[in-house]
């Protein structure tokens, strides 16, 4: 296999002469071809400057001897997307992704693969074809955004969405909003919290298929550029040894990722992602793994949308080798494996500020960022961003506020009709009922921006940004589209969340549940197109909403 395929042997003179259409000369035909999947667009905000990422990369493959090959795939921008129709399309853009890359990769059998994506379902579906394809691969994302700031303090892309609910409270004025909306996106690059773009950067770090500083060197730094530069020469090294994805995507590898993932307080879209991600290398990473992991790993780093920090906060800190280095000290991830460039332990290196990155001795909370829970509610799991959770909200019970979508639950709550104490349910959101799971961003800002982040639960089987905050709880599994127990929830009825727990109960007999299910009737939705072919194939949240 490999680039010989193409360009060795009489038969393939044909192949040949289509390559020097292209340019290439006699010489570059004995050099290894390697592949750049690009995310570049001039709609994402996070992708905008990629092209600059990618000539740097070119660069280096160039420097090392090989010969680049560049080709795109698409990106939905997260941010742009929310709170309407678009945002249906976000996560099943994942498998079109990964569906383009392998099929890029496959069929011009490149000698190694380099993946230039930046935000959110871009690098997972891209990691997701690595582990399909398995020929050498190596990740360098486009890097964080800037924080921006608005009177003396930092902002970001969350702290707009919350200001919406401030204006609707009366917090805020209009004027007001249009400063921070001039200030609060400064750069390019992805939202500049641990959301879900970045969480999923830095876990490509943790995963070892990446250089170390790919999660967190900003994107607008000319170090950027140079990790990019050494990412196209580390490609072809790559190639010539045959290190692959196999080699470095192991069980061990998803552990160490998980760890960094409960460290840094990651979104749950991680809790997504990284179970799909691991199924392509043939590897079952479930909910309860997840959970084990939270509850023997300290969150040590307090990020953007729970804490203060930034970033790039967390990049003068000394970024993800720094906080493995805790980690490693703890003993709490494996060292000894394998990544593109040597093991886990020659990245590791002190942190530089012992309160943006904690010791273990003294974490921001004992448990990591992401909890996963169960009950009558969510049989097969739920899952919840604990790190972001106000101490009050850690155990709550309240009457259910039902909405069948995330419109109107967002009507309700801008027109003052949730109130301390209840717990909003959002339905028919799942990856099947969507269809497309969209992120509940709008309405868990709004909450937050009216103050009632402390004193209002939202349950969903839809999912959230990585910008949320609050008890905010996702991935309800099964889904109300598929009849789980969610969709038989009532008006008013007793909802007993119990994060500590892990428990998420309704109040309700299973007689009075088992009489409604005879009577439930589903909203009926039109599909067409992609959707419709999603809907069909998907599987449940609690499986990562992959393709079966």
């Amino acid at each position: 296999m490999g680039s010989q395929t193409l360009t060795k042997g009489i038969e393939r003179a044909p192949h040949r002469s289509l390559l020097k259409a292209l340019g290439l000369t006699d010489e570059e035909m004995k050099r290894p071809f390697i592949g750049i999947a690009t995310a570049k667009s001039t709609v994402v905000p996070g992708h905008m400057h990629l092209e600059q990422i990618v000539n740097a990369v070119k660069r280096g493959i160039s420097l090392a001897g090989g010969v680049p090959f560049e080709f795109g795939v698409i990106g939905v921008c997260d941010g742009l997307a929310m709170g309407h129709r678009g945002m249906s399309y976000s996560l099943p853009s994942r498998e079109l992704i990964a569906d383009s890359v392998e099929i890029m990769a496959s069929a011009h059998n490149f000698d190694a693969l380099v993946l230039v994506p930046n935000c959110d379902k871009i690098i997972p579906g891209m990691l997701m074809a690595m582990c399909r394809v398995n020929i050498p691969s190596i990740v360098i994302s486009g890097g964080p955004m800037l924080a921006g700031h608005y009177q003396e303090e930092a902002v970001d892309l969350s702290t707009v969405f919350e200001a919406v609910g401030k204006v609707s409270a009366g917090k805020m004025s209009e004027t007001e909003l249009a400063k921070l909306e001039d200030l609060a996106c400064p750069t390019c690059g992805s939202c500049s919290g641990m959301f879900t773009a970045n969480s999923m950067n830095c876990l490509t770090e943790a995963l070892g298929v990446a250089l170390p500083g790919n999660g967190t060197i900003p994107a607008v730094a000319s170090a950027r550029l140079r990790l990019a530069t050494k990412t196209g020469m580390q490609a072809v090294e790559l190639g010539k040894v045959g290190l692959k994805p196999s080699d470095i995507l192991t069980r061990e590898a998803f552990l160490n990722a998980l760890a960094l993932d409960m460290a840094l307080g990651c979104s749950t879209n991680t809790a997504l992602h990284l179970p799909a991600i691991a199924k392509e290398a043939g590897i079952d990473i479930s909910l309860t793994d997840i959970d084990k992991m939270s509850r023997q790993t300290p969150q040590i780093c307090y990020l953007r949308p729970a804490g203060d920090y930034h970033m790039e906060d967390l990049d003068l800190a000394g970024g993800v080798p720094a906080v493995f280095q805790v980690l490693a000290d703890a003993g709490l991830i494996n060292t000894e494996i394998k990544t593109v460039s040597g093991t886990v332990r020659e990245r590791l290196s002190p942190p530089k500020n012992n309160e943006i990155i904690r010791p273990t001795s003294n974490p921001y909370r004992l448990e990591g960022g992401i909890a996963a829970l169960w009950g009558n509610l969510a049989p097969e799991g739920a899952v919840v961003k604990q790190g972001a959770v106000a101490t009050e909200m850690m155990q709550h019970k309240g009457p259910a506020r039902v909405f069948n979508s995330e419109e109107e639950a967002v009507e309700a709550i801008m027109q003052g009709k949730i109130v301390a104490g209840d717990v909003v349910v959002i339905r028919y959101e799942g990856p099947k009922g969507g269809p497309g799971m969209r992120e509940m961003l709008s309405p868990t800002s709004a909450l937050s921006g009216m103050g009632l982040d402390k004193s209002v639960a939202l349950i969903t089987d839809g999912r959230f940004s990585g910008a949320t905050r609050g008890a905010a709880i996702g991935h309800v599994s099964p889904e109300a589209a598929l009849d789980g127990p969610i969709s038989l929830v009532a008006e008013g009825d007793e909802i007993n969340i119990d994060i500590p727990n892990r428990s998420l109960e309704l109040n309700v007999s299973e007689a009075e549940l088992n009489k409604r299910k005879k009577n439930l009737i589903k909203p009926q939705k039109e599909l067409k197109g992609y959707l419709k072919r999603y809907a069909e194939k998907v599987s449940s949240a609690a499986e990562g909403a992959r393709f079966k």
